[in-house]
């Protein structure tokens, strides 16, 4: 297998702040490593791209930011946020998932009514004033720009809504536990192109207020959404810089190679 040494890569440290530090973090499964010492900042109230070819360890990484890699891989190394090493196995995994939420490639609400989406959480974790869960699911919605659309039907199942509007509640669903940071894995996949443009651009607007991890196989979907791109290649992270750069000008071959299409 090929090896990479730092002269065969290329990180920038961004001049943010940082939601998420990572150092030294490594990945495995069993015997079978598939992050290798990877070190990232990832700024606050952007959105971060991971790209690369299937296999590079795009999802695994990130399922890394907020344990859900648990039982399933080892991962070592340590995970900042707010000056805490979240990799730390004391460290309360269910408290964590309320500020680093997660949405996953298919949408998946839940067979019960659009607010019982938005409120079952909240419920679960001693929220029972009607008045807030209600301002709560209203606030969640706009800012996923879905109020609109399912006000009117808003005690009617979330099973009903089109594959562009589940994805949007799901989104909806995570921020409803305001955490500060949102990782979301290929979430545009299984959409329509039309379905995909508004995911984006809800993802632009919650930006001002998030922090944002997105992995995507779709190269032109990371360009136009994301400030700052990770390409991954065999598990090492090869370039980390603006989304600019990466597209229009990146230090690494293999970076040039891939985002040129001849990779392989």
């Amino acid at each position: 297998m090929q090896t990479y040494n730092l002269e065969d890569s290329y990180i920038v440290t961004p001049t943010e702040s940082a939601a998420i530090t990572t150092e030294n973090i490594e990945v495995s499964y069993g015997s079978h490593q598939v992050i290798y010492q990877t070190n990232l900042q990832f700024p606050r109230n952007k959105i971060s791209a991971l790209i690369g070819a299937s296999g590079s360890g795009k999802s695994t990484l990130l399922r890394s930011f907020n344990r859900m890699n648990d039982g399933k891989a080892n991962v070592n190394g340590q995970i900042w946020y707010r000056d805490v090493d979240i990799n730390d196995r004391k460290i309360n995994v269910y408290e964590l998932r309320k500020h680093i939420g997660m949405v996953f490639q298919r949408p998946n609400p839940f067979a019960k009514s659009i607010k019982d989406n938005l409120t079952f959480a909240l419920k679960e974790n001693g929220i029972t004033d009607k008045q807030q869960l209600s301002q709560r699911t209203e606030e969640s919605l706009i800012a996923v720009s879905l109020w609109d659309e399912v006000k009117d039907k808003i005690n009617e199942s979330a099973l009903s809504l089109s594959g562009g509007q589940a994805q949007r509640l799901c989104i909806a669903r995570s921020i409803a536990m305001k955490p500060d940071v949102l990782l979301l894995d290929e979430p545009a996949s299984a959409l329509d192109p039309i379905s995909s443009a508004k995911l984006e651009e809800t993802l632009k607007t919650l930006s001002k207020n998030y922090t944002i991890i997105i992995v995507t196989h779709n190269m032109q979907q990371a360009s136009r959404v994301s400030d700052y791109t990770a390409f991954l290649h065999m598990g090492h992270v090869i370039e980390y810089d603006l989304t600019e750069n990466i597209f229009t000008n990146p230090h690494i071959q293999t970076t040039e190679d891939y985002i040129s299409g001849n990779f392989g």
